[in-house]
């Protein structure tokens, strides 16, 4: 067994369901700690859903110029559900077919494994390197993540702390680890959307004032916008920003009742042509123009960030096809991560991990011949960067 996998399975014998880490944290620490790493704790959140965030970096032992590499990522796990439902127990690291089972397998205790393993290995070849490298671990991420990667990443701005290149484990793959990795991510933004009627008798519609359908007319057009993918065209490295409906809600559950309000609740998924203010105005011009009596409350989950080819980029692509043979392809699709706020602090940020397909899933798993590959690639990577700081 490699000492990637034996780090992996001991990671998710661990329940850290969000916000509990359960010793995940305190089990890296101690294997970093040997190796020059300067570990800091930092808690937040209240009592009752206190965080768990880790800041470990090791610098040059001489005072030169240097650069920093962060590998981030999360120690936390989303919910099992019911556990009957399991193949096997999902905190029972598990062999099956080439496969290794348990929460947190893929997302992402195995990348986090591989970020400590292959640091050892780089450090053992490279023992006093002019890379300055760092671990950011949070227990937040599948949470609200207000207490997690944000809290750290403040943290270190307040410090004048600067990062230039950072790895953030998150799956990525679609089929094979290393076809493809994340160079940026859509921003996110909600709306809710009350709009304002006069509840009544269905059949005296004349002394009442029905929500739904003073709404009606504008959701179309909203929904006509997002299907010509009218609110930007994306770019080269974004598709068209989208916009979508995730819940109605109105009436009080009666057949002869017009409702008093209506509540649309909506997101955005935006490229970095479109701004938070460009997409409000004209959802606000829309609904405007249609005389709709009504309120909207937005909120922003996370700007889009895109890092364009460059060091990190090259470096990653190189080693990807050093390990593997394969040409990654640079994507932003899917969801977000914490490389939003980190993104924020740092200038060049990717996301590569192992494939996704099961992320979140009953039986989570990953390819047990994977995961020396992701190690391998990560350490690559470093060498690759110790290596440009020496020319």
């Amino acid at each position: 067994m490699s000492r990637t996998l034996q780090l992996a399975e001991q990671l998710i014998s661990r329940p850290s369901v969000t916000p509990d880490d359960a010793g995940c944290q305190q089990i890296l620490g101690e294997r970093l700690a040997p190796l020059g790493f300067t570990l800091e704790t930092i808690e937040s959140g209240p009592a009752d859903f206190r965080v768990t965030n880790l800041w470990a970096v090791r610098r040059p032992a001489a005072a030169t110029a240097t650069k920093t590499l962060v590998f981030a990522g999360h120690t936390d796990v989303v919910p099992t559900g019911p556990f009957e439902q399991w193949t096997s127990h999902p905190f029972t690291p598990t062999h099956r077919g080439g496969k290794l089972y348990g929460r947190g397998a893929c997302d992402m205790k195995t990348s986090v494994a591989a970020f400590v393993i292959s640091i050892e290995e780089f450090l053992r070849a490279t023992p006093d390197p002019k890379l300055t490298l760092a671990l950011l671990l949070t227990s937040d991420e599948e949470g609200p993540a207000v207490d997690g990667t944000v809290v750290v990443c403040n943290t270190l701005a307040a410090r004048g702390e600067v990062l230039d290149y950072c790895i953030v484990g998150e799956p990525t793959a679609v089929e094979r680890c290393g076809d493809m990795i994340k160079n940026g991510r859509r921003g996110t933004m909600s709306g809710k959307l009350t709009v304002k009627g006069v509840q009544g008798h269905i059949a005296y519609p004349h002394l009442a004032k029905n929500p739904v359908h003073a709404v009606a007319p504008a959701l179309a057009e909203l929904v006509a916008i997002n299907a010509a993918a009218g609110w930007d065209a994306g770019n080269a490295y974004f598709q068209p920003t989208s916009w979508q409906i995730s819940n109605f809600h109105s009436g009080t559950g009666a057949s002869n009742v017009i409702p008093g309000s209506a509540v649309i609740d909506f997101n955005f998924r935006f490229s970095t042509e479109s701004t938070p203010e460009s997409l409000q105005k004209r959802v606000h011009a829309v609904l405007d123009a249609h005389g709709i009596d009504y309120t909207l409350a937005w909120t922003i989950g996370g700007l889009p960030f895109l890092t364009t080819p460059g060091e990190l980029v090259s470096s990653v692509q190189a080693a990807i096809v050093d390990e593997t043979g394969i040409a990654t392809e640079l994507s932003t699709s899917g969801g977000t991560s914490d490389a939003r706020f980190i993104a924020k602090i740092c200038k060049q940020v990717v996301e590569l991990g192992p494939v996704n397909a099961s992320i979140h899933k009953i039986d989570e798993h990953i390819d047990v011949a994977e995961i020396e590959t992701l190690k391998n690639i990560y350490r690559r990577t470093m060498e690759r960067l110790e290596a440009s700081l020496s020319r």
